[in-house]
């Protein structure tokens, strides 16, 4: 199991954003992961996570969506936001997300990638973890809470 701190940095979560729409909350968690990551353009990774959503919505249900996209970088890096009202997200149960969890991929990551994606999908399957994180009212203690159960969940 991948160490979420290695893919996740507490730069990179934000509680309570405004966002108004999926492409608003696709753009907000693009400029948070370039600015952390200089190597990465927004303009690149908007327009990467908005054409993986072309595809088919990385909304999953219960809230919770899981945007993400293939781009040349050195490692797996993500964001992840609650949102202050939930958006419209084409979610498979048709209910507003407010909580995204951004991944952005190295092409050659095949296996990595899938395993997280699982794991994150384990985490948040779980009503009591995702009405934890919607209670969490600042930017560390929301990292906090996540490393937390992504550490409990992966022993």
């Amino acid at each position: 199991m991948t160490d979420i701190t290695r893919i996740l940095s507490p730069q990179c979560v934000r509680v309570a954003v405004e966002a108004g729409s999926r492409k608003r909350a696709l753009h907000y968690t693009s400029d948070i992961l370039a600015e952390a990551h200089p190597a990465l353009s927004a303009r690149k990774v908007f327009d990467e996570l908005a054409s993986r959503e072309r595809l088919g919505s990385t909304g999953l249900g219960e809230g919770v969506a899981i945007p993400h996209c293939r781009i040349a970088c050195e490692e797996i890096i993500g964001a992840f936001v609650t949102l202050k009202t939930a958006v419209d997200y084409d979610a498979i149960d048709d209910q507003p997300v407010d909580l995204l969890f951004v991944l952005i991929v190295p092409p050659e990551e095949t296996t990595a990638h899938l395993d997280l994606l699982a794991a994150l999908a384990r985490l948040f399957g779980e009503a009591d973890n995702r009405n934890k994180l919607r209670n969490v009212h600042s930017n560390p203690e929301l990292y906090e809470k996540l490393v937390g159960m992504f550490s409990r969940q992966a022993a």
